[in-house]
């Protein structure tokens, strides 16, 4: 069964860009991850899909859905985890945790309440006096306190420190393994990485790469890591160059024999060469598209100055 289905979904603000032709597909059971960075469009997709607000074309269904005509259905199935989350002020966590158990129609004070011991979050206190991380506990409890079919988490660990994002993954994993789909959007690629079965790129509103995150990680490149001087001038392949502290570190996508004997004529005294991470790739997807981008322009740059 398809959890989330989006065909050619766009989504524009006036003459602003939201999303654009967005189609991907999320199966029961899975978990997702959504990378991009800021402003890339991830929030824009993550309302769309929660029928908060309306696409200007294309459709998109979750769990069976429709997310224009059948919203509703979606959100009581749905754990929805914001990246900022906003409260009512003056109230107390447990009747903000009440309330949203409320909107449900279900009756969450056992989860809720493990959820709270597990996240140290006290619930007698008014959420004016949390601070940002323990708000952001208040949320996830929200979210997760009904065991929805479906979670969706806009950046769920900014603000919770490291043993609480360990706990935080701990509850989604327990989730996942009891049948929920989890839907993450992040620009922290090591979350991705370690917990993630898919993902999809996007940029400027655009998918660029959707695969399993053994795939996305996977290319022709290898991360190259020496000590040592070694003359790199005009070697294809090269990305992401970078030197610190004596080491030299870079993609490399060229001949392997032809970097060998760059190597061998240069003097080295460390030398490792391994798969790249997924962060690399990711920055790596977004160099390639740029430089694509700029050789579209300035081809048809040129072609208008010809004509």
């Amino acid at each position: 069964m398809q959890v989330i289905q989006t065909e050619n979904l766009t989504k524009s603000y006036g003459t602003s860009r939201g999303i654009v032709d967005l189609s991907l597909t999320v199966d029961k059971g899975e978990w997702f991850g959504f990378i991009g960075p800021n402003g890339a469009g991830k929030s824009t997709l993550i309302r769309t899909l929660l029928g908060l607000i309306h696409p200007t074309s294309g459709s998109a269904k979750v769990l069976g859905f429709d997310v224009v005509t059948q919203g509703q259905e979606i959100l009581k199935r749905t754990g929805y985890l914001p990246s900022e989350a906003v409260f009512y002020p003056g109230m107390k966590v447990k009747d903000i945790l009440k309330f949203s158990a409320n909107l449900r129609k279900k009756d969450c004070t056992k989860e809720a309440q493990i959820l709270c011991d597990r996240l140290q979050l006290e619930t007698n206190r008014k959420i004016d006096e949390l601070s940002f991380g323990n708000r952001k506990k208040v949320a996830i409890v929200a979210a997760l306190q009904s065991k929805p079919e479906l979670l969706i988490l806009d950046e769920p660990t900014s603000g919770l420190d490291p043993l609480m994002q360990h706990e935080f993954f701990n509850i989604i994993h327990e989730l996942n393994d009891d049948g929920t789909t989890v839907f993450v959007s992040s620009h922290i690629l090591p979350e991705i990485q370690r917990n993630c079965n898919r993902a999809a790129v996007i940029r400027e509103g655009r998918i660029i790469a959707c695969d399993s995150v053994e795939a996305l990680g996977h290319s022709n490149s290898k991360r190259v890591a020496l000590r040592g001087t070694v003359n790199l001038e005009g070697l294809a392949g090269l990305s992401n160059i970078n030197v610190n502290g004596g080491i030299t570190t870079f993609l490399y996508s060229g001949e392997m024999n032809i970097l060998l004997g760059r190597l061998a004529d240069g003097n080295v005294a460390e030398l490792s060469i391994s798969e790249p991470d997924l962060e690399e790739m990711f920055i790596q997807y977004y160099e390639n598209i740029s430089a694509n981008q700029a050789n579209r322009i300035s081809q048809a740059v040129s072609e208008k100055e010809v004509k």
